[in-house]
């Protein structure tokens, strides 16, 4: 992925901004598909990502080329609702054909460091094409927070795949791709939504070095009015 500013794309409100962001998605896996052979995308967490998801469930095509994986995990029971991977199953993967083996649930069921050491094992050595992250009240982004192991962000030596054990909301206990992992994408896309994201909004446009910042240097942020309102206005809007 580049380095550099991020751009900007801005939308009315969280429906239009769902299916613009699906539509980007959607296209830019028949990119892949049509220049490699198969998408590689890491999924966003949280429950932001929803629409979306429902959406690229009724717009997505060729499923048996997608290969999806996890930014993060909570550490609780796979089948409990607090699951990243429940949500997507529930709202999209459930009903297309995605191969099961090409769908990488991060075992963090096992706990932090199992659970870590387990999906570092199973990642490809070659880019993503795409990477999906969310944008924290706190600026957090997968389960990197400002707490904890995230001046280590821009070291080469960050893990791919680190426990966490730190998580300043519950549950404390978690599995997260680490920065330079994130990274080795071609794409990478932030969705941020809501009036709760504006101060975070704002952080990034000040030049803060929040973690989404330091990780999505040269992303793409998807987001909303409601998200952008009271954020500084200057620089690059698209």
């Amino acid at each position: 992925m580049r380095e550099g500013a991020p751009s900007w794309h801005l939308y009315p409100g969280p429906e239009t901004l769902a299916g613009a962001l699906a539509a980007a998605i959607v296209r830019l896996a028949r990119e892949s598909i049509d220049r490699h052979g198969s998408f590689h995308m890491v999924l966003a967490g949280g429950n932001t990502p929803r629409t979306v998801y429902a959406r690229i469930r009724q717009t997505g095509h060729q499923w048996e080329r997608w290969h999806l994986y996890y930014s993060d995990e909570r550490c609780v029971p796979r089948e409990s609702p607090d699951r990243n991977s429940r949500m997507a199953e529930e709202t999209w993967l459930a009903h297309v054909p995605v191969p099961v083996r090409q769908h990488h649930v991060i075992p963090a069921e096992l706990g932090p460091g199992p659970g870590a050491r387990a999906y570092a094992a199973l990642l490809p050595s070659h880019r993503f094409d795409l990477v999906l992250l969310g944008l924290g009240e706190d600026g957090h982004c997968a389960s990197l927070f400002p707490e904890g192991e995230w001046p280590l962000l821009e070291a080469p030596f960050h893990p791919a795949v680190l426990p966490v054990r730190w998580a300043p909301r519950p549950p404390g206990h978690r599995v997260s791709m680490g920065s330079m992992r994130l990274r080795h994408t071609r794409r990478m896309m932030f969705l941020v939504s809501g009036s709760e994201k504006t101060r975070a909004v704002h952080q990034w446009r000040a030049g803060e070095r929040i973690p989404a910042a330091i990780v999505g240097a040269g992303a793409e942020i998807w987001l909303d009015e409601a998200a952008w309102t009271g954020a500084d206005a200057s620089g690059a809007l698209f």
